[in-house]
């Protein structure tokens, strides 16, 4: 039976190792985190797609500057029908009018006409309102660009983040194979002190058992570990799994990271805050703007053509050509004195909206200051929980190797080694984790101070 055992604990680790080789296998993706967080940004999707987008809005403000100029249109058009018209006036808007002196009766007989014409039409003073609505296309492009910016500082923060998690799935997965090897060990020796009569054979079983249980356990931590490294690729863009290459710093508590300021002007997430309020402010003057008169200047030069004599005579096709040539100038201003309810009712609007914007911003402030103070409870906290765990550390491998010992020489029961097995497998694992959440508690705090930099710093 003992024979059996053990060839089937040769073949669970052998299975055990093929899937060790199988799962870093495609691993070939070396990382650094201080390089992965440069220049991930420019291989993730969103960000790049957040870059073109604040382009995109960046053009805008020239194009909203470009409307200064003046437009200029050419036109040519040839057309066929009759020529029965009567004096009068009609509102042309759904009837296409028709040129001349009044007809003595109605003739169906067509001919062509054409006309051409060269049309200046510029816009020429507006008092203030074009340049309102190049400010709004600035603010918009502030907005987007503040917008984009917080996006990329909150991708490097969750980058951070996810590479933390690369490495306590790392060390979960070492310490779970280091208590498969003590398990292996341990029933190695019990094989031997049943057969000298030492231990009863049930022991041998027993930790059989157990064994199998820590084998499950590193399985699990296999693919914790797989799944944050999938998640990781997906993140930086990488083909292959990602293969942290940043580790020691990990076995070592990071220092306070100096960020007792609690200034929250210059973070991503208030910027982007208050470029809401200046671009609600920017549309309330734009509006204020829009009711003022405009002042525009035209020119014209043109041409007709008319294939009706004028002794009423009837040449068809002699319309195509032009036989009158015309220019003009003038200048027009428009003062829409019925939009002033409208507008006083959207500027109303607009005004309630910047409102909102400015409270919102009070309540980022407000909101990001609490968590500054929450960041740094956290991390003290964090530093002394982890300093506690390396106490239950030293005790727990103490223990551990104290009870083996009695266990192999018959003074501690099955049940009193294997309490002891776990002790120490929860000490280890309380130990990463503890460190883990250290190194979070210091990410929280470059992130809410806006400054990846307080975390990349601390690693040596």
């Amino acid at each position: 039976m003992g024979y059996t055992i053990q060839a089937a604990g040769c073949w669970v680790m052998a299975f055990l190792l093929a899937i060790d080789v199988r799962a870093q296998g495609p691993a070939d993706t070396l990382v650094g985190l201080k390089g992965l967080v440069e220049s991930a940004a420019q291989r993730y999707h969103a960000i790049r797609a957040g870059k073109l987008e604040v382009d995109a809005a960046r053009q805008g403000v020239e194009v909203a500057k470009y409307s200064r100029m003046p437009a200029l249109d050419v036109s040519y058009q040839a057309g066929i029908g009759t020529a029965n018209n009567l004096t009068g006036i009609f509102y042309p808007g759904e009837v296409l009018p028709m040129t001349g002196p009044p007809s003595v009766a109605n003739k169906y007989s067509p001919a062509t006409g054409s006309a051409a014409s060269l049309l200046l039409n510029w816009q020429a003073m507006t008092f203030g309102a074009r340049n309102a609505q190049i400010d709004v296309s600035v603010a918009e492009a502030g907005a987007k660009r503040a917008s984009w910016e917080t996006m990329l500082f909150d991708y490097k923060i969750r980058v951070i983040s996810v590479y933390l998690d690369v490495l306590l799935a790392a060390d979960v997965m070492t310490v779970q194979r280091g208590n498969v090897e003590r398990g292996e060990a341990v029933l190695r020796e019990s094989r031997f002190l049943s057969r000298t009569g030492v231990r009863p054979g049930v022991d041998t079983a027993l930790l059989a058992s157990e064994l199998s249980k820590s084998r499950v356990g590193y399985l699990q931590a296999q693919r914790q570990l797989k799944v944050a490294q999938l998640t990781l690729g997906q993140l930086i863009g990488a083909e292959g799994l990602p293969v942290a290459v940043d580790t020691a710093f990990m076995e070592q508590l990071p220092k306070d990271a100096g960020a007792a300021d609690t200034a929250v002007s210059g973070i991503p997430f208030m910027r982007e805050g208050e470029s809401q309020v200046f671009l609600s402010q920017s549309r309330e003057r734009a509006l204020r703007k829009s009711f003022l008169p405009k002042l525009n200047v035209w020119a014209t030069g043109f041409a007709r053509g008319s294939g009706f004599e004028p002794d009423g005579t009837l040449k068809t096709w002699d319309g195509l050509g032009l036989s009158r040539y015309n220019y003009g100038a003038g200048v027009s201003l428009v003062f829409p004195i019925l939009k002033y309810g409208e507008v006083r009712r959207q500027v109303q609007m607009q005004s309630f909206l910047s409102g909102a914007a400015r409270e919102q911003l009070e309540e980022r402030r407000s909101e990001l200051t609490t968590r500054q103070r929450i960041a740094g409870v956290t991390f003290d906290n964090s530093i002394a929980v982890a300093a506690e765990t390396d106490v239950s550390l030293g005790s727990g491998r103490y223990a551990y190797n104290a009870m083996r010992i009695r266990y192999n020489t018959g003074l501690a029961t099955y049940a009193d080694m294997i309490q002891a097995q776990y002790g120490l497998l929860k000490a280890e694992l309380d130990r990463k984790q503890a460190y883990w959440e250290a190194w979070k508690a210091l990410l929280f705090e470059a992130a809410v101070h806006g400054d990846e930099n307080l975390f990349l710093q601390a690693i040596r």
